[in-house]
């Protein structure tokens, strides 16, 4: 199978030098079997920096340039965890599905401003025709509302795209803008009917239980 993970960059980013090396382990079992994409987000530090520029006044298009670099310091970070020769991030889709090769961990980070790593890895899963898209976050899946600020939110366990294309909407579109998935990523994953889950990443059980649909987070249903 052909899966591409979805990474919050906070899951990694705040892990100590073991934790680090416990997600790689696992990526490097699933690479044997599977062919493992991984998209890493900027998370909490991406949007610190992020922050502190919109406060000096610049634009939201340099915001999302700074989150794409920290998503590709995070992706690096992965990377030495994995033990890659290389340091080199891909640049763009097409490059990430040339270095694909059997046991093989791809690691790549934002690739252009008005896109979160979530839409990098929808475009990047129906490039690549993925079989399935798992969203690995610090939330266990997608609510009516932000379940930290709305007691009251509900989880939903399955859903259509098209619902959520519709609950994604409720998020604003600018840089480090922070939701389950962004809405950009949930219309990729509508038009091309991508197998997705979104799932709590933190717990590493779940990189591999998503694969077939055997985790407590959200599953997108195509029918």
């Amino acid at each position: 199978m052909i899966i591409v993970y979805s990474l919050g960059g906070s899951l990694l980013a705040e892990q100590d030098s073991d934790g680090l090396r416990r997600y790689a382990e696992e990526l490097r079992k699933l690479a044997k079997e599977h062919s493992v994409y991984v998209v890493v987000g900027g998370g909490r530090y991406a949007r610190t920096y992020i922050e502190k520029a919109r406060a000096l006044g610049t634009s939201e298009t340099f915001c999302d340039m700074i989150g794409i670099n920290i998503s590709k310091v995070n992706a690096m970070l992965l990377m030495a965890a994995l033990g890659e020769d290389t340091a080199a991030v891909p640049e763009d889709y097409l490059q990430a599905a040339k270095e694909s090769a059997p046991g093989k961990v791809v690691v790549m980070g934002g690739v252009a401003p008005g896109q979160t790593t979530d839409a990098v890895s929808a475009l990047l899963a129906e490039l690549v025709r993925a079989d399935r898209l798992i969203v690995a976050t610090n939330v266990d899946g997608v609510y009516t509302a932000d379940p930290k600020v709305d007691s009251s939110a509900e989880k939903f366990d399955r859903m259509t795209p098209g619902k959520l294309v519709e609950i994604s909407m409720m998020t604003e579109m600018k840089a480090g803008s922070k939701s389950a998935i962004d809405p950009l990523a949930a219309k990729i994953i509508e038009r091309s009917s991508i197998p997705t889950a979104i799932v709590n990443g933190s717990d590493i059980a779940n990189l591999r239980k998503a694969i077939f649909g055997d985790h407590q987070g959200t599953e997108i249903a195509l029918k």
